[in-house]
C-alpha cells in the first residue's frame, strides 16, 4: 500500500509543478490553456495507470496471501493429523498393557 501512496504522491506532485511551470511561462492564453489541458490529460492517464498497476498488484497481493493461508492450513491439519495418529498409537499401548495387567488379575482371582 505504501508504494500506491508514493507512486500517487509522485504524480500529484509532477502534476502540479508542470501546472505552475505553464502558468507561470510567458506564453499567450491559448498556448497556455493548451499546454494545461494537455498536462491534465497526462496526469489523468498517470493516475488511471497507476491505479490499475495498484490494482494489479492488490489482487496479486491477495491472491498470495489466500495461498499462503490454505498452505500453512493444510499444515495445521497435517501436524494435528500425525499428533492424532501419535496419540491413537500411545493409548492403545496402554490398552494392551491394561488388559494385560487385568489377565493377570483374572488368571490369581
Amino acid at each position: 500500500m505504501n508504494n500506491g501512496n508514493a507512486a500517487l504522491g509522485i504524480l500529484l506532485g509532477s502534476a502540479i509543478g508542470a501546472t505552475l511551470g505553464i502558468l507561470f511561462a510567458p506564453d499567450k492564453g491559448v498556448n497556455t490553456r493548451r499546454k494545461l489541458t494537455e498536462e491534465a490529460t497526462s496526469a489523468k492517464d498517470k493516475v488511471v495507470s497507476s491505479a490499475t498497476d495498484l490494482k494489479e498488484q492488490l489482487a496479486s497481493s491477495m491472491v498470495s496471501g489466500k495461498e499462503t493461508l490454505d498452505s500453512q492450513l493444510e499444515s495445521v491439519v497435517q501436524n494435528a493429523s500425525y499428533k492424532a495418529e501419535d496419540i491413537i498409537t500411545s493409548l492403545e499401548q496402554k490398552l494392551e498393557t491394561l488388559k494385560a495387567k487385568n489377565k493377570k488379575l483374572q488368571k490369581t482371582s
